[in-house]
Formats: C-alpha cells, structure tokens, sequence
C-alpha cells in the first residue's frame, strides 16, 4: 500500500486560507472518477506547490495532511499523476480553517459517491464561504467551480 500522509496532530498555523485549490489526481483501478485533495498554500511559500495536502482515503479513516514533498511521494507510490488544480478564493477563511480542523479530528466513512474524497474538498471550501463544488462528485469528468 503506498503512502497516504500523516494523521494531523495539530493545527496548521502558517497556511493561507484565502485562496484554496482542489487538487484532480488519477483514480486507482477501477475508479475512472480520479480523486480530490484539498491544497492549501503557505503563507509565505517559496513556490507555488508550498503547503499543505489535505485527503480522505480510507473507507473509515482520519482525514490526512502531507506536506510538499510527502505530496509527491504519494503520487509516486500510489503511480497517481495530476491532472489540474482549481483555485478557490475563500470570502471566510476563518471559517474553513475551523471546519478543516474539526473534520481532521474524527474518522471520515467513505460512502463512495455521497460521502468521497470531493465531498471532502466541498465541505472544507463550503465552509470557508464557497459554493464551489461537483455536480456528479466525479472529480475527473468536471471543473470543480
């Protein structure tokens, strides 16, 4: 099983919840909906992928955070590619901060369409003030606006 990230154990304190990104990544077989991860860039990054990874991936599991580098040792071990990523300007991000907070500190049941990884990403920017969001919860078939 390849690498997923770490539980969070605290809070994130130096991210910038202003403007967020769903972040489309290929499926794994037979998933030909792709999957969604929440970024969330560092105040103060020195590039554009500098921040933080947010994800569901287990079935009934806590939520995970990676930082830039476990980013792409997930890709890797998961042999998962990017496909895009949409930015999200977020009018709360008090708002979203909290909620991400609260959503990484219990067991997320995965409920294959209604309760997935882009309901995940939903939740987080809903809460921040966005109605950006899916249709069909499939990330890979349209744009997360």
């Amino acid at each position: 099983m390849g690498y997923h990230g770490e539980i969070l154990t605290y809070t994130p304190g130096d991210l910038d919840f202003t403007v967020v990104y769903a972040v489309i990544v290929s499926g794994d077989f037979p998933n030909p909906c792709g999957h969604a991860l929440l970024f969330v860039p560092r105040q103060y990054g020195i590039s554009s992928s500098d921040g933080s990874y947010f994800q569901v991936a287990e079935m009934n599991g806590f939520p995970r955070i990676m930082s830039e580098s476990g980013y792409y040792r997930y890709l890797r071990t998961n042999r998962k590619t990017e496909i895009t990523r949409y930015a999200v300007s977020l009018p709360n991000p008090d708002g979203a901060v909290n909620r991400l907070v609260e959503v990484m500190q219990k067991k997320w049941l995965w409920m294959v369409l209604p309760n997935n990884c882009a309901a995940f990403v939903e939740d987080i920017v809903r809460a921040g003030g966005s109605s950006a969001g899916l249709y069909s919860n499939c990330p890979r078939l349209e744009e997360f606006k």
